[in-house]
């Protein structure tokens, strides 16, 4: 009898270590899930104020960020100026980003946007992330929401299907936009982001996210924090990807990534408390939370500087 009381005490207590090992991981690695517990404690932190910097020791002597992402960069558009960068001149996959100059590229083409469109097959087939059905029918201007709030993959398909120049000739003249903004790492090879070929640097996107924040219809659309569409069939309400929205932080506009390739991405132009505008760049986070959390960090270095200017 104390051998089988032992068996059970031993297979309950590893039964209680699984169950807590198993809930401090999916706590760490998953962000749209987790227990109530563990969705307050998000709650908490996602509408604290500033955060902390984390710093190093730079060949100058200089604190300057510690960042873990793969490349970043802090841009002050007004004054033309770096204020700060590492790896922001490598070429990556930036995935979602690659929506900004898709909504850039359409609204030059000047759509009527109440036209009421139709789904074809090919736009929602293994589009991964999209909220339309074939053969349902939407305006475009609830197809410009879904791509800059809720990074819809099939609404990206529509826009560039239904422009003058049909997908392909689209592509080319997100290319030639590129070009003419002076983006030279800058290459286009799908309108949504899905395709790894969609590559850019930290400093690029800086500059496109300033450009396109300076387009009122776009800039407003980025900082919805949702949006509900309206379809011949149904209504679906869409929140926006961009998590520093839920922050006490002035968003300009911004826009958010992510495909195995490219890691979690995010850039972002946002005023300062003293007036300053700055575009944060972060390509290859290494998780949803951690992007965000980063940016943060980065307001908090600009504010420590702050004394010493």
């Amino acid at each position: 009898m104390g051998k089988l009381i032992s068996t059970r005490s031993l297979h309950r207590l590893l039964h209680i270590f699984l169950l807590s090992v198993t809930a401090f991981v999916y706590g760490v690695l998953s962000t749209d899930a987790a227990s109530p517990r563990n969705r307050v404690s998000v709650e908490e932190v996602e509408q604290s104020g500033a955060v902390e910097p984390r710093v190093k020791q730079n060949e100058n002597g200089e604190m300057v960020p510690d960042v873990r992402a793969a490349a970043a960069v802090i841009y002050n558009p007004i004054r033309g100026e770096v204020l700060w960068e590492e790896n922001s001149e490598v070429q990556r996959s930036i995935a979602s980003i690659t929506k900004v100059m898709t909504a850039v590229v359409f609204l030059e083409a000047e759509h009527d946007l109440s036209q009421m469109i139709r789904v074809a097959r090919s736009d929602v087939r293994r589009a991964s992330t999209t909220y339309l059905r074939r053969n349902e029918q939407l305006s475009v201007n609830d197809l410009l929401h879904l791509v800059l709030i809720a990074s819809d993959n099939g609404a990206a398909r529509v826009l560039a299907r239904v422009s003058p120049w049909g997908t392909d000739g689209f592509v080319e003249r997100m290319n030639q936009k590129a070009t003419a903004l002076g983006l030279r790492s800058t290459v286009f090879t799908d309108p949504s982001g899905l395709d790894s070929g969609n590559l850019s640097s930290a400093y690029d996107l800086s500059r496109l996210i300033v450009y396109a924040s300076g387009n009122e219809k776009i800039s407003g659309i980025m900082r919805m924090g949702e949006h509900r569409i309206r379809t011949n069939r149904r209504q679906v309400r869409v929140r926006n990807t961009n998590k520093l929205l839920r922050h006490e932080i002035k968003v300009l506009g911004g826009k958010t990534g992510f495909i195995r390739k490219s890691g979690y991405c995010l850039a972002v132009l946002v005023e300062l408390p003293r007036g300053e505008m700055v575009a944060m760049v972060l390509l290859g986070a290494r998780s949803d939370a951690a992007r965000f959390l980063e940016v943060r960090r980065l307001l908090g270095w600009l504010d420590s500087r702050r004394p010493a200017e």
